[in-house]
C-alpha cells in the first residue's frame, strides 16, 4: 500500500510530500494528523532547519479535502466530518504559527484544502502551472481552511470576488495578490529544492535568485470593475449590480454567480466580513470549525457534491434556489457559537 504522505528528512530539512496523485493529492484526516505528527517531531528538534511541503508523482498540487467523504458523513451524524475538520483545521493552525519556516510549492493545481495547506507557508511558490482557487461555493461549501482570513486580506474586493465566484487564479495572478511569494519555472523547482536542504538558512535568497520575471496578471486589469461590481455587503446588491452592468465581463460573473449555491455565498460574504475583523488566526479557525460542522449537514453541501462530483449533470437544485431565499436567521444559525465541549481547540497540548 502506498504512503498517501511521504514523511522524510534530507539533511537538515523536513519533507513532507502529498501522494494521492488518482486524486490530486486530496488530504484525508490521516494525512492532517500525519503531518500534524511530523510538525511536533521537529518542533523541538534542533537538527530541523525548515520544512518543505510539496506533492510526489503526478500532477497538481493538493485538490482540496476529502469530498466524498464529507458529504456522505453530512447525510448521516456527520461526526466523519466534524472530525475531518477537527484535524484539517489543526493542521492549518499548526502550519500558520510554526517557528521554522516552510516553503510551499503549489506546482499545479491548488484548490481548498490545498490553500489551507499551503498558504501558511512562510514562502509559498507559484510556477506556470499554479491554479489557485476556493471553489467551495460551486458545492455548497464556503472558502474555509482560513479562507475568511487570507481572502479578507486581500486588497480591495478582490477576497469577495474570489470567494463567491470560485474564479481560478494562474501563478502569475497568485503571485501579484500576494497569495505566492515567488514565482519560479517549474524547470527550476528541483535545483531550489536542492539549494534549501543544503542551505535552508538562506531561503529568501535561493527562491530570489531562481525566481523569474511573472507574466502579466490578467486579474489585475479587472481591479477597479471588481472593487465596484463587489462593493455591496449583501448578496443581493452584488447580484443587482451586476444586473444593472451592461459590460461583458459583468455579465460572465453573473451567469458564474447565478450557478453557485446562495447559501454559500452569504456565508462566504459574512466570513469574509468577520475575518477581517479579526486579529486571531485560532479564533478564525474556531469560526470556520463551527460554521463547517453546521454547513457540510445541510442540503446544499449534499445536493452540490452529488451534482458536480457524484453524478456529475452539473445541476445542483439549491435549496433555497435564491439569495432571499436566504434568511438572516438561517445564516446566524450557521454562525451561533458550538455547544459547550463541541467548540474546536488548536490543540492537545
Amino acid at each position: 500500500m502506498t504512503q498517501d504522505l511521504i514523511v522524510t528528512r534530507e539533511g537538515p530539512v523536513g519533507r513532507l510530500r502529498l501522494n494521492r496523485p488518482k486524486a490530486i493529492h486530496a488530504l484525508t484526516r490521516e494525512m492532517c494528523e500525519g503531518v500534524l505528527a511530523a510538525l511536533e517531531d521537529w518542533r523541538g528538534d534542533l537538527s530541523v532547519e525548515a520544512v518543505i511541503i510539496d506533492h510526489a508523482e503526478g500532477r497538481g498540487f493538493c485538490a482540496g479535502g476529502d469530498i466524498r467523504l464529507l458529504a456522505e458523513s453530512g447525510g448521516g451524524n456527520g461526526e466523519a466530518a466534524r472530525g475531518f475538520f477537527h484535524a484539517e483545521y489543526r493542521m492549518n493552525h499548526r502550519l500558520f504559527t510554526y517557528a521554522k519556516p516552510i516553503v510551499a510549492v503549489m506546482d499545479g493545481i491548488t484548490m481548498g484544502g490545498g490553500v489551507g495547506i499551503s498558504a501558511p507557508a512562510r514562502f509559498r511558490v507559484a510556477t506556470e502551472n499554479t491554479r489557485f482557487a476556493m471553489p467551495e461555493t460551486g458545492i455548497g461549501l464556503f472558502p474555509d481552511v482560513g479562507g475568511g482570513w487570507y481572502l479578507s486580506r486581500l486588497p480591495g474586493r478582490m477576497g469577495e470576488f474570489l470567494a463567491l465566484t470560485g474564479h481560478r487564479l494562474d501563478g502569475a495572478e497568485a503571485h501579484a495578490l500576494g497569495l505566492a511569494t515567488h514565482y519560479l519555472p517549474s524547470s527550476a523547482l528541483d535545483e531550489a529544492k536542492a539549494a534549501i536542504i543544503a542551505a535552508p538558512q538562506d531561503i529568501a535568497a535561493t527562491l530570489d535568485r531562481l525566481s523569474a520575471p511573472a507574466p502579466d496578471a490578467k486579474i489585475m486589469a479587472h481591479a477597479a470593475e471588481i472593487d465596484r461590481l463587489f462593493a455591496a455587503d449583501t448578496l443581493e446588491e452584488i447580484i443587482a449590480v451586476l444586473e444593472a452592468d451592461d459590460g461583458e465581463w459583468a455579465a460572465q460573473q453573473l451567469a458564474v454567480l447565478r450557478t453557485k449555491s446562495p447559501q454559500a455565498c452569504k456565508v462566504s460574504l459574512r466570513l469574509l466580513h468577520e475575518g477581517r475583523l479579526t486579529t486571531d488566526f485560532a479564533e478564525e479557525m474556531r469560526r470556520e470549525y463551527g460554521v463547517a460542522s453546521r454547513v457540510v449537514q445541510r442540503p446544499d453541501f449534499i445536493e452540490g457534491v452529488r451534482a458536480l462530483i457524484v453524478d456529475k449533470d452539473n445541476a445542483p437544485r439549491w435549496n433555497p434556489p435564491t439569495p432571499e431565499g436566504v434568511t438572516d436567521t438561517m445564516i446566524d444559525h450557521i454562525f451561533a457559537p458550538m455547544p459547550e465541549g463541541q467548540a474546536w481547540t488548536p490543540d492537545d497540548r
